[in-house]
């Protein structure tokens, strides 16, 4: 860590002698001398802002149907958590078929019910919705956390609420959101920092395009540091997110205390 934080004042390059160029890298990037540092991350914030509440609320809805007391629950929750498991480079594959152009299942189902092929991951419109779809898959290991918390909701207010006419509304807003919001809040955090650090899906998937549309940030760092061999340049690019994170994280913590409940305050 300390080396990267010394390389990223330096111009280091596996092929070329290096040398010590002072702040000229972090200059250079803030200065749009490369504009694929703010498409990258422009590109990662229109990703985080999309895919976080939405896999958010999603892991939430998921997780409140598998607390309830069905047959067979425990087989509901492995099928949703399974995906979750599954290396992203093979999800990456299967997703990729599915939204194929051509022949892939997604726009066979469209042609079924009569409406026009969509492009999918090919369209620079429509890469990144497609993208924030794609990581729903991911959001096992949120919607366990989610049930685990859930089943932690004291019962008997729970049973307040029925006894006061209270439906499925007033449970969920009046009881379960205020308990949980610790962990809500946890899973917001993890999902901001994950969302940041997103790279595989765009490496396996869409290799940055089409036309840079899903250039993500971790991956524009992965092309300086492995395709051009700017080691000093990629070393100043994740220094930057290192902060970006920080700051973030210290944000979301300072706010906290406005909407987080804890039971023992």
């Amino acid at each position: 860590m300390i080396i990267s934080f010394i390389m990223s004042f330096s111009d280091y390059s596996i092929v070329k002698e290096s040398h010590f160029v002072g702040i000229d890298n972090y200059v250079r990037l803030f200065a749009g001398q490369d504009p694929y540092f703010y498409k990258s991350l422009t590109v990662t914030v229109i990703y985080v802002v999309f895919s976080v509440p939405t896999s958010i609320v999603f892991a939430f809805l998921i997780a409140s149907l598998l607390n309830k007391s069905v047959k067979g629950k425990g087989l509901f929750r492995t099928l949703f958590y399974l995906p979750s498991i599954i290396p992203i480079v093979a999800m990456g594959a299967i997703w990729m078929w599915i939204f194929n152009p051509d022949v892939g299942l997604a726009n066979t189902l469209l042609k079924a019910v009569g409406l026009p092929p969509n492009k999918w991951l090919s369209s620079e419109s429509t890469v990144i919705p497609t993208l924030v779809f794609v990581n729903l898959w991911t959001t096992g290991s949120t919607m366990v956390i989610f049930l685990a918390g859930m089943q932690d909701v004291p019962r008997q207010l729970i049973e307040a609420v029925e006894i006061d006419g209270g439906g499925v509304t007033a449970k969920l807003f009046h009881v379960i959101v205020p308990i949980m919001t610790p962990t809500i809040f946890y899973n917001v955090v993890m999902g901001f920092i994950n969302g940041f650090q997103i790279f595989t899906q765009s490496y396996v998937m869409t290799q940055g395009g089409p036309n840079n549309a899903s250039l993500f940030y971790v991956y524009y760092l992965y092309r300086e540091s492995f395709q051009f061999m700017r080691m000093g340049n990629s070393c100043a690019i994740a220094w930057i997110l290192f902060v970006i994170i920080m700051i973030l994280t210290a944000i979301l913590f300072k706010f906290q205390n406005r909407w987080v409940y804890y039971g023992g305050e």
